[in-house]
């Protein structure tokens, strides 16, 4: 059977290969520390799950409306006027398969093909923003941090990388891979850029927005680009309860565009039509219950991220060769191995990349890391560690980390990276 050429081009999810191969070990008995998945060990809040259950239970089980329904529509409005101060409406709201199938409606409507589009993308960035970029038919084109900067993307490039054929820009903060939080200063000074620019739509992805760590970086918070009146109108607001909720698996995420009057949303709701329709019925009423009830829940979360992340950060800075900034959002952290490349560990593989790194740390030590490399050209010689797990296993996987650097012998000249 033919397949499309931009399908068999797209590399696999390099967060999802690694834990497919963890998992694979686990299966065989292994005793797999996992620092690669991108999920919370939590279980979801119990009241958010009553409410999907009581749903069932009455009946909510048929098509709901493509962009879900006006009770779920409104509660995310209302979270995005009271906690981001973006001006919108339950209208301008349409309910998606995830966070990631939100992103993509909006490359989908807003790119078009054939016209030599561009989408900026600050790098390190998550694995699948450049796929869903290419896949709308657009370049994607990435504006590096530098490690030296704390992964913050300065502005100015971000201006000298806008084109006449810009369209879109994708910010992400608390960021996947990085596990900061953009400072507010640097969020406005990327606004003040993009106000100068009026051809290019932004899509914040903020996903990770409740996981913020102001115990780790004193005074971070996270800032909505969406609420500066000047961007207002064509910023793209992305999240979902994915993260802060502890419900991966209920695939629920979220876009708000109030832009053009509803009009980007509208087109938006209509591909959604010819896609998937609208999530499963029943867990619209768990969305209210979560946006309404779950903030203690969430903070409850929030502050055993945030001993995680100061937990790991000590634990990193002890062994040589793990260079990081701190981690003030998300659940990761992304320190460069650069001056341990080009090494050889104990069990005899030469460390040529971040690949070779992560492969070799998990088949000598069991440890499940994601190389860097599908975050982008700048994030070739980084790895990424998700601390998404217990205390005890942040612990034991950072002393399997601390021994295999400990076992690395320096053979061949060091590869050069961001670090």
């Amino acid at each position: 059977m033919q397949v499309s050429s931009a399908i068999s081009g797209m590399k696999e999810s390099a967060t999802l290969a690694v834990s497919a191969k963890a998992a694979a070990l686990k299966a065989k008995g292994v005793d797999v520390v996992g620092f690669g998945v991108g999920e919370p060990d939590f279980d979801t809040p119990e009241p958010i799950k009553r409410a999907a259950i009581r749903a069932l239970e009455a009946g909510q089980t048929k098509y709901a409306p493509t962009p879900g329904d006006r009770a779920a529509r409104e509660a995310i409005a209302h979270k995005h006027r009271t906690d981001n101060g973006i001006d919108c409406s339950f209208e301008h709201v349409t309910i998606t398969a995830g966070a990631k199938h939100a992103i993509y409606l909006a490359l989908q409507v807003l790119i078009e093909r054939g016209a030599g589009n561009e989408v900026i993308v600050p790098t390190p960035a998550w694995v699948s923003y450049r796929p869903l970029v290419e896949l709308a038919g657009a370049r994607c084109i990435e504006v590096p941090a530098r490690l030296e900067h704390g992964l913050v993307v300065e502005p100015g490039a971000i201006e000298r990388a806008i084109t006449p054929r810009t369209v879109g820009i994708i910010l992400n903060s608390p960021s996947n891979p990085c596990g900061i939080t953009l400072p507010a200063a640097s969020m406005r000074a990327i606004a003040d850029v993009l106000a100068r620019h009026p051809q290019v739509t932004v899509i914040s992805d903020e996903i990770y927005e409740k996981l913020v760590y102001p115990e780790v970086t004193p005074g971070i918070a996270h800032w909505s680009i969406g609420s500066d009146p000047r961007l207002a109108g064509r910023t793209i607001t992305v999240n979902g309860m994915s993260k802060a909720y502890a419900m991966t698996g209920w695939r629920i995420g979220w876009m708000c565009a109030p832009g053009d009057r509803g009009g980007f949303a509208r087109e938006a709701i209509k591909l959604q039509g010819q896609m998937t329709n609208s999530i499963a019925s029943f867990a619209l009423p768990a969305i209210v219950e979560a946006l309404t009830n779950g903030a203690a829940e969430v903070e409850r979360m929030r502050a055993v991220f945030a001993r995680r992340a100061q937990l790991i950060g000590r634990l990193q800075a002890s062994i040589p060769g793990l260079v990081a900034p701190p981690s003030s959002g998300a659940f990761y952290t992304f320190p460069s191995v650069a001056s341990l490349l080009g090494g050889r560990t104990a069990g005899g593989r030469v460390l040529d990349s971040a690949q070779a790194f992560a492969e070799a740390l998990l088949e000598e030590h069991a440890v499940a890391i994601v190389p860097g490399e599908d975050f982008g050209e700048c994030a070739r010689a980084h790895v990424r560690f998700s601390f998404a797990c217990s205390e005890e296993q942040i612990i034991k996987g950072m002393e399997r980390v601390a021994a295999f650097v400990a076992g690395i012998r320096q053979e061949i000249p060091t590869v050069t990276g961001t670090g």
